[in-house]
């Protein structure tokens, strides 16, 4: 009969996750890169990733998370985050939300100056 541990999860999306949860993760994988799906080796360097980013609506929690080789760790963060703010701008143009103008002065061709309302 064994004992079944209950899921780690995070008071707090910057907590950091226990040495013991670590070690379930790697071991629930196999010791893969859930990435590149190549073998982590002895001494080789990796980290936890969220399998979801928390960006893009993910839990910090321990069935998110996923062992992943540094290299392709970083590359994937910045896939996560570019969805993030292309997600971010397309529900903004399809909201209305404009940035407000940096450039609130101008001149015409024939000399005038035009002002402009900080709003569009």
């Amino acid at each position: 009969m064994s004992r079944s541990t209950p899921e780690w999860i995070a008071k707090r999306d910057d907590d950091a996750i226990p040495p013991r949860v670590k070690v379930r993760v790697f071991e629930r994988h196999g010791g893969r890169c859930h990435i590149s799906g190549r073998l982590i080796r002895a001494g080789e360097a990796w980290q936890c990733d969220h399998i979801i980013a928390l960006v893009n609506g993910g839990e910090h929690r321990e069935t998110n998370l996923a062992p992943a080789l540094t290299a392709p760790h970083k590359a994937k963060t910045a896939e996560d985050v570019a969805e993030k703010s292309k997600v971010y701008r397309k529900r903004s143009n399809h909201l209305g939300i404009k940035k407000p103008r940096t450039i609130r002065a101008w001149r015409r061709f024939d000399g005038t100056i035009v002002h402009a309302p900080r709003e569009r």
